[in-house]
């Protein structure tokens, strides 16, 4: 969703390249036995210089089971329409996305019923009813601002059609990335429906610099000044910021409503017919466990999925101080997922993209 640079951690050599072949052909027992597991994923949970949480599950990972993690990484979209395609030869074992782009992976049958160890601590909203997903980290969407060229983030939405923001603002393209559709999301929302929030979306445009597939390539951009404003979300913009001093988290208000978001966790599965299931189910056990759900965040910045984790770290504290104030509400998913399509089409209409 935020970077298109694909990057892969571990390699498969030797008798591993030949399994992972074999699977390409409808695997096998041996093939599910390969020390491999593919992870494809949203960007955000793997850090710039390996200190993410993914870096550091997939290193523990690998030590406690000696199954080496190849990673995949692009916008939820991108990974969604990726396994699509492999529909016939099945590469990836494990699928991480925003909403709603789990839904859709799981409308078009890319996702097996798999419940990891400690899901049952994960609340019903952030899994799937059907058993085929859930969260490892929750989030929520924001916005991000450059603290050095202003002094205060701008309050509303409305501020950001001053002239001021002209080339200066920029979101990721909804439809490809998570973030992205969250824009869309959250204008309907404020807005109070989509005619509203259309609207609003094409008198922006005047100062969109224009799409990007990746959320992520925004905060550079932000943090250097060549933004003042963009989409994000706040365990990956929390994370960054520890690199990119200048990044400042806030939650965009209608003139007369007050700041909002929702929770946009990352959701993974286990891909249906995935070459090693059996591994890929490890994993998502793995990343449930009270250590790695503790460690959301104290090394990734987020939150932790399960209810029974409560974090007291130093990151746990500021990010509850980052939230504060801002009124949480509960998009509804199924029908997003129903109509992201026309959503999309929509938005594309008013602001001509």
């Amino acid at each position: 969703m935020r970077r298109n640079t694909l990057t892969a951690i571990g390699a498969v050599v030797g008798s591993l390249a030949l399994a992972a072949t074999l699977t390409g052909c409808g695997g096998s027992s041996s093939a599910s036995d390969a020390k491999v597991v593919t992870v494809y994923s949203a960007d955000g949970l793997k850090g710039e210089n390996g200190d993410g949480w993914y870096d550091q599950v997939f290193k523990d990972f690998e030590k406690k089971t000696g199954i080496k993690v190849k990673y995949v990484e692009g916008g939820s979209g991108e990974m969604v329409q990726r396994a699509v395609r492999e529909k016939s030869n099945t590469q990836a074992d494990v699928l991480v996305t925003l909403p709603p782009f789990i839904q859709q992976a799981g409308g078009k049958g890319l996702l097996a019923k798999y419940e990891p160890k400690g899901s049952d601590q994960v609340d019903a909203a952030d899994k799937g009813a059907d058993g085929t997903w859930t969260s490892v980290v929750n989030n929520y969407f924001g916005f991000i601002y450059n603290k050095k060229e202003l002094k205060t983030p701008p309050q509303t939405w409305e501020e950001l059609l001053d002239g001021k923001y002209k080339n200066k603002l920029q979101y990721s393209t909804p439809g490809v990335a998570g973030d992205g559709t969250a824009v869309v999301v959250k204008a309907m929302h404020d807005f109070g429906g989509k005619d509203a929030a259309m609207a609003y979306l094409k008198k922006l445009q005047a100062n969109n610099v224009g799409p990007s597939a990746s959320t992520g390539k925004l905060a550079p951009k932000v943090d250097k000044g060549e933004l003042l404003v963009a989409n994000g979300d706040v365990q990956m913009n929390f994370a960054q910021a520890k690199t990119m001093p200048n990044l400042g988290i806030w939650f965009p208000k209608t003139e007369s409503g007050k700041p909002t978001s929702f929770a946009l966790p990352y959701a993974a599965g286990l891909v249906n017919k995935a070459p090693h299931s059996a591994n890929g189910k490890k994993l998502l056990d793995f990343m449930l466990e009270a250590k790695q759900q503790q460690e959301v965040s104290s090394i990734g910045g987020g939150f932790s999925a399960r209810r029974d984790v409560k974090a007291t770290d130093a990151n746990a504290v500021a990010l509850a101080k980052v939230m504060d104030g801002v009124e949480i509400f509960e998009p509804d998913w199924s029908d997003i997922d129903k109509n992201l399509q026309t959503y999309v089409e929509d938005w594309k209409s008013a602001t001509g993209s």
